[in-house]
């Protein structure tokens, strides 16, 4: 009888906990599983949405790869993505970090200034690429306002394809120099300087691992007579390496995700010239715009297996630049 009691209470254990689990459960099947298996048998499918699915093999990918080695399509997409992660993410570590450190400084106002900070984070992504639509305006534009008071010429921003960081825009430099035009900045760079205007999300736990850092640390810096900016880089940045670590990661997986910001600034088109053409952005238009769903499927395992790749080579270089408490 007691076995027999003890079958029945865990019978009902079980029981009840598949029933408080079942809604996760369900959303788990209904929105992660089955879209992720369904994702992968389209992209070697031609399917538009309307009609089945038909198999195609590897058409979807071969196309992809053409396209990649061309530089056009899904190329063009590609490479505007990692000028945007390379420039954006660093960045934001570092822009991230140093006002971090100027925040954590016992002065008067210091909660208003975090504040201020952290407020362009909670924003609503819409209503803040609205709002720098408005800014970077090349006639009038608060942005070229300001670059005025320093001597800097009025930029393209958002009309401009070429970005900063590149053989021409050295060039430009070189030439404004000499007296001629500079119309350094493009379109990515905008969405650049978007990205590190919401810095403050990143500026919160960088915060809260300064807070945790062992004042005993400072004070044998002190001792041995350290400036601060030894302090900050043998100090304060060893100690913060596993928050920058995991701010490079989820910043890595953004840059790449970004798709609402880039949608209202080129009104869902890429342009100009299709520099903002992102991979997400690619991905949208190639689904919901010209109906490929197998070729969009296949661009989205493509950048799914590309950030699994760099997550797995930032965890394998982190084991010489990470330092964890003992």
């Amino acid at each position: 009888m007691v076995d027999r009691a003890s079958q029945l209470r865990s019978s009902s254990s079980w029981v009840a906990g598949m029933a408080f689990t079942s809604p996760w459960l369900l959303g788990l099947v209904a929105l992660f599983a089955w879209p992720f298996a369904a994702s992968l048998y389209w992209s070697f499918c031609t399917f538009d949405i309307i009609n089945p699915p038909r198999f195609v093999g590897v058409e979807n990918y071969q196309r992809l790869a053409a396209e990649i080695a061309s530089g056009r399509g899904a190329g063009k997409a590609l490479m505007n993505t990692v000028y945007y992660a390379l420039l954006s993410v660093p960045l934001s570590v570092v822009l991230g970090v140093l006002l971090a450190v100027v925040l954590s400084a016992q002065v008067r106002g210091q909660a208003f200034f975090r504040t201020i900070i952290f407020l362009p984070s909670v924003i609503p992504v819409v209503a803040s690429s609205v709002l720098w639509i408005w800014m970077l305006d090349p006639d009038g534009g608060l942005m070229n306002l300001i670059l005025g008071w320093f001597g800097v010429p009025p930029q393209n921003w958002l009309n401009q394809a070429r970005p900063a960081v590149s053989i021409e825009g050295v060039a430009q430099i070189g030439g404004w120099l000499t007296g001629g035009p500079l119309l350094l900045m493009g379109s990515k760079d905008a969405l650049v300087l978007m990205t590190l205007w919401g810095v403050g999300n990143f500026v919160v736990i960088y915060l809260a691992a300064i807070s945790d850092i062992p004042a005993t640390l400072y004070e044998a810096a002190d001792i041995d007579g350290a400036s601060g900016v030894r302090k900050l880089l043998h100090v304060t940045v060893p100690m913060l390496s596993p928050v920058i670590f995991f701010n490079l990661v989820m910043g890595l997986i953004r840059s790449v995700q970004t798709f609402t910001s880039i949608y209202v600034l080129s009104a869902g088109t890429g342009q100009p010239g299709e520099s903002l053409m992102t991979v997400s952005l690619r991905l949208f238009t190639s689904a919901f715009a010209d109906f490929e769903m197998g070729y969009a499927s296949a661009i989205a395992w493509v950048m799914f297996v590309g950030l699994m790749f760099c997550t797995v080579l930032l965890f394998r270089t982190s084991k010489s630049w990470v330092h964890y408490r003992q």
